[in-house]
């Protein structure tokens, strides 16, 4: 099979992969370094829609390793993603129809630990209290790593001047009050706001 111009740009293994990232960015970089004359600041735009335990920790890792980096970043959080805006951070996880979650035990001998459990939906969705014996079991294991918690990667970006915005129709949709976010929200805009802060990111995720 013939493969696209696309696919024949892309190396195949993770680590070619980035390298390629890293030569295509810093040949970017420098492209916009000539352009302007004077140094410019690597940018990254993360558009964060999702709202449960495993899913908070994305958005945050990236955006605080980003500004160690000295970069500038926006996070714009919608939908679901709202919830990581909180003062009370309740996060759960949800393993129903999540096949690519292995169930691993943060207790017990090694062998025991290290099996992933492949449990059946019906499973799942049948056992009282299922999801909150499987949040209890990751934020175990989250703590057993030395994992930071969410509440502390979130405050590491707001020390950073990461700019967080909240999606004002988000609020509107589901009749939320501002007061039960943290005050550090930089803005509650819409998607217009956004996408004319971010069209001229360097990177631009959405998690």
């Amino acid at each position: 099979m013939m493969k696209t111009h696309q696919e024949q740009l892309l190396p195949g293994s993770s680590t070619a992969l980035n390298e390629w990232f890293d030569r295509r960015f810093d040949a970017r970089f420098d492209q916009r370094m000539a352009a302007s004359g004077t140094p410019t600041t690597p940018s990254l735009s993360v558009m964060v829609t999702k709202g449960t335990l495993d899913w908070a920790y994305p958005p945050f890792i990236i955006a605080s390793t980003a500004t160690a980096l000295g970069w500038e970043v926006i996070m714009f959080f919608t939908f679901y993603g709202l919830a990581l805006l909180k003062k009370k951070l309740d996060l759960t996880v949800s393993p129903l129809g999540n096949p690519a979650m292995p169930m691993k035990m943060p207790f017990g001998p090694p062998w025991f630990r290290h099996r992933e459990w492949r449990i059946p939906n019906l499973v799942m969705a049948g056992v009282p209290g299922f999801e909150r014996m499987a949040t209890a079991m990751m934020k175990k294991t989250i703590r057993d790593k030395g994992v930071a918690p969410v509440a502390e990667l979130r405050q590491l970006c707001i020390e950073a001047d990461v700019k967080l915005i909240g999606c004002q129709m988000t609020v509107e949709l589901f009749g939320l009050s501002r007061d039960a976010f943290i005050p550090e929200v930089s803005e509650w805009a819409g998607a217009a706001t956004y996408l004319q802060l971010t069209q001229g990111t360097d990177v631009n995720l959405f998690i």
